[in-house]
């Protein structure tokens, strides 16, 4: 694939940003592209591997391969086509996905890895700029009606799968707008939400029908959900995880999923009541994932005083480690766009107490330093460092720990098993009540947009065969193209 000697030629080049100082100013997109040489380039830098480990490494199977052939040819259009084949939303995962596949790149031994997230952004935007991305609406109607409770990147899968094998799908959003953590989980600087907008016109001109502001089991009844010939849940994995720390009731201690929440619906002109904001303050992010980080991003939009970081786990090396090597998913330092706008990064960290005023209002962290001590074939232990103690100043902490879990509340009303981590139970994505199934977060726990939307597709196909005991919705376990 590619040209043959281009991973010897040329070297990988990825998007650049705009200087932190004018970035920080606004919640655009700041992304610099490369040119349409450069990403010709970068297609040709695919080797003909002889076992492409980059198909194994991605969730959805996406035959990357042969769409860098494709860029590396000229041929877009064609590239298009393949990325979609196996990928209902490459312009989110092209965005916001950590790229397994990349880590798995069989380049990636000896040099780095094909820059895919890239060429896989670059092609879905070029097939929305020259207007290949059109509404495929089904041809024949089943007369079977199928729900889907959800409508981030799982339930849209689902929904546009099913919606393909002719079956009239309606899918529900709690929220004010489509998208679920896409809309308002993802600051607006990583992904502009008009990315999600045109996508969800193109769903809607094929048939899929959306309702926003109806939460199922509140003000829609689950009588009228059962209705449904078939129920997809894909409610995602939204229990917040606390601390049970000292003082954690103080005012100015804020989950990270609200405070990013508020500022997305700000930028959409939505008026919110005693929005948190960081201006002015000394704000302290726990939590090292990518949802701290987006706290950094937004935090130094704002205007914040100081932004810094804490994480419980030890520093990961620079390169990959022993533990993981390739093609695993490498254990490895992230520093993101927004740890490079600002940040003062801790590591080994315990937040002891938060300490508060008289009013309540949250004035410091009390913290100590630790370690962890590791015994073969038992759990790890947090062990405090004694004499480590500090307390650092801090008007707002923001809880990034991520998700414990999907909410019960409509396994409960619906009768559905759950295991020990409340995950909904399935087998095949389906549960324990036959015509109900399950995918994404609410399924597998707290993970990726790649795998949410493999999810979506791979219980769409079981929802079909259930339906209409056949289907001819493809597998990444197997199956052919869709014509061209």
């Amino acid at each position: 694939m590619g040209k043959v000697t281009g991973f010897k030629e040329f070297e990988r080049k990825d998007e650049s940003y705009t200087a932190v100082q004018e970035r920080v100013g606004h919640y655009k997109e700041f992304t610099v592209p490369l040119s349409e040489a450069e990403i010709t380039e970068q297609g040709s830098r695919c080797m003909d591997c002889g076992i492409p480990f980059c198909h194994s490494g991605c969730p959805l199977g996406n035959l990357i391969p042969d769409f860098n052939h494709m860029v590396h040819q000229g041929e877009w259009q064609k590239a298009s086509w393949i990325l979609h084949s196996t990928n209902n939303f490459p312009e989110f995962t092209g965005r916001l996905c950590p790229a397994p596949c990349e880590k798995a790149c069989v380049l990636g031994i000896i040099a780095d890895p094909i820059s895919i997230e890239n060429i896989e952004k670059n092609i879905v935007e070029r097939a929305f700029a020259e207007g290949w991305i059109k509404p495929q609406p089904p041809k024949v109607r089943t007369g079977k009606t199928v729900a889907v409770v959800g409508s981030g990147p799982a339930g849209l899968a689902a929904a546009q799968q099913l919606n393909r094998a002719g079956h009239t799908v309606t899918v529900f959003e709690r929220d004010n707008a489509i998208g679920g953590l896409l809309r308002y989980g993802i600051p607006n600087f990583k992904m502009e939400k008009e990315i999600i907008d045109r996508r969800v016109a193109i769903l809607e001109a094929e048939g899929i029908t959306f309702k926003v502001n109806t939460n199922v089991g509140v003000n829609y009844s689950i009588e009228d959900l059962k209705a449904f010939d078939s129920i997809v849940l894909c409610g995602g994995a939204t229990e917040r995880r606390s601390l049970p720390t000292p003082g954690a009731d103080a005012d100015g201690v804020v989950q990270a999923m609200d405070f990013l929440t508020q500022q997305t619906k700000v930028v959409f002109g939505e008026k919110i009541e005693n929005q948190v904001m960081a201006t002015g303050k000394d704000v302290i992010v726990i939590g090292g994932g990518d949802t701290g980080s987006d706290c950094v991003g937004t935090s130094n939009r704002h205007g914040a005083k100081s932004v810094t970081n804490f994480e419980i786990m030890p520093k990961p090396p620079v390169g990959r480690s022993e533990s993981t090597p390739w093609p695993f998913w490498p254990l490895q330092l992230k520093t993101s766009s927004s740890h490079k706008e600002g940040v003062e990064r801790n590591w080994l960290i315990n937040t002891k107490e938060f300490i508060k005023d008289a009013n309540g209002k949250l004035i410091a962290l009390k913290t100590v330093n630790v370690e962890w001590k590791m015994v073969p074939g038992q759990r790890p232990e947090l062990i405090e460092i004694e004499g480590s103690e500090k307390t650092w100043p801090c008007d707002l902490a923001l809880l990034a720990l991520g998700f414990t879990g999907p909410e019960k509340n409509l396994a409960e009303q619906l009768g559905l098993e759950t295991d020990f981590r409340s995950n909904y139970k399935a087998n095949n994505y389906q549960t324990n009540v036959p015509n109900i199934f399950t995918a994404g977060d609410m399924r597998r726990g707290q993970s990726l947009i790649v795998w949410a939307i493999s999810e979506g597709r791979e219980a769409a196909r079981e929802v079909d065969l259930y339906l209409m005991g056949t289907t001819n919705l493809p597998t990444k376990e197997g199956g052919d193209l869709p014509p061209l």
